[in-house]
């Protein structure tokens, strides 16, 4: 079939946008992406934080192709011995407190939401949610539940009933929430599409202490913070708190399409009887998906990538100072650079392709620039990206 790719794009693949921004990949590689001419571009948003130890790892790569040519899927997840997925579950579970050692793979974020929403109604026996307000956990039907922006959810009315609102560190909130019906709170640790917006200890210890005293489970969504984004493995790790159940996404697949839930194996045991596949997927937990995603877990570890997150985040908020910017949010290597309107940020994410960076904008916050990086990103790297958008901030 001879048809260009970018035509085909257009006129066969269903878009998400009226105007895509339609940069035609080709390949990456490292901090990197190509671009059908060969330019390149400093990538600043990592896949929206899945590509934590940057590109095409030569580890990640190994791993997938002897996976591959090994066995690809055989079984619907959970009921045969596949090691991949067993010695990646038992890798996150030694770096997780007991409580959490027990893991199901699924195939996304959005999915293993759901799976967790499950668990909680499983467990307690009861049926309310409370979600923060401006979250997003995901577009299929459980996470858009959990969604308080009526522009992205009213359209695909009716959801799932009885979810209350509370606003992310409002704690006087969290008295008047019905809790004799709520079965699970879901909560990330930095609300990523708000404009990284971090969560106060005293909000998530309050939030904990409800969970426990009404019998309700704790759900936190690591998916955007998760494996080494904001300076620790889990951004949870940073406030002494732990939840019942702990939601991944994003860079556990290490590139590949991957999420998984993690809990107690007592509470992780209600989704296998009454009913029996209580919870099931075909393809969650894919081996060669579990191939990679373990792999780039042991280079985020062997490499002590994580080490140095702190101190590049630093220099990013030192050096992104300009009048045109506001403030930078956010915490680790998960930023968000605040300017006036999303008319400044977006000619800013064009006139910053010119300058050989790639960017995006926030969900919930398109008033502020994304800058997500692969956690490779070098010193040199970061000069050169912040010069840039001064570059362009003093142009506009």
């Amino acid at each position: 079939m001879h048809i260009h790719p970018r035509k085909a794009f257009l006129l066969h693949q269903a878009q998400t946008s009226p105007n895509p921004l339609a940069l035609h990949v080709v390949r990456a590689q490292g901090n990197y992406i190509y671009d059908d001419a060969g330019k390149e571009y400093l990538d600043l948003i990592a896949g929206i934080s899945v590509c934590n130890i940057g590109h095409q790892h030569p580890s990640v790569v190994r791993a997938v192709v002897k996976q591959a040519q090994a066995f690809m899927h055989v079984m619907v997840y959970g009921e045969t011995v596949q090691t991949p997925q067993s010695m990646y579950a038992a890798a996150l579970s030694s770096h997780l407190p007991e409580s959490l050692s027990c893991c199901y793979f699924v195939n996304s974020g959005a999915e293993a939401i759901d799976g967790a929403m499950k668990l909680a109604k499983r467990v307690t026996g009861k049926t309310d949610f409370v979600a923060q307000t401006n979250a997003y956990h995901g577009s299929t039907q459980g996470p858009l539940s959990l969604m308080s922006n009526e522009y992205y959810s009213q359209a695909f009315r009716p959801l799932l009933p009885s979810v209350h609102f509370v606003e992310q560190n409002k704690i006087l909130a969290l008295g008047s929430l019905p809790w004799d019906k709520i079965a699970g709170v879901v909560v990330e640790t930095i609300q990523a599409e708000r404009g990284a917006q971090i969560a106060n200890v005293d909000y998530l210890q309050a939030l904990r202490q409800k969970c426990t005293e009404h019998c309700a489970l704790l759900i936190f969504d690591e998916i955007q913070t998760g494996f080494g984004r904001t300076g620790s493995l889990f951004s949870f790790q940073q406030y002494g708190v732990i939840p019942d159940v702990l939601v991944l996404g994003k860079a556990l697949g290490g590139g590949m399409p991957m999420g998984a839930f993690l809990a107690s194996r007592p509470i992780m045991n209600t989704l296998s009887n009454y009913p029996i596949l209580g919870h099931i997927t075909t393809f969650g937990g894919h081996p060669v998906a579990c191939a990679a995603g373990h792999a780039a877990f042991n280079v985020l570890l062997e490499e002590k990538l994580m080490d140095t997150v702190s101190l590049k985040s630093n220099l990013f908020k030192e050096l992104l100072i300009h009048p045109k910017i506001k403030q930078v949010h956010g915490k680790g290597l998960l930023l968000a650079v605040e300017l006036d309107s999303f008319d400044i940020v977006n000619a800013c994410i064009q006139q910053m392709l010119d300058q050989n960076l790639f960017a995006d904008w926030f969900l919930y916050a398109p008033h502020c620039l994304r800058i997500c990086p692969p956690l490779t990103i070098t010193n040199q790297e970061i000069q050169f990206a912040c010069t840039s958008i001064l570059q362009i901030l003093d142009k506009m």
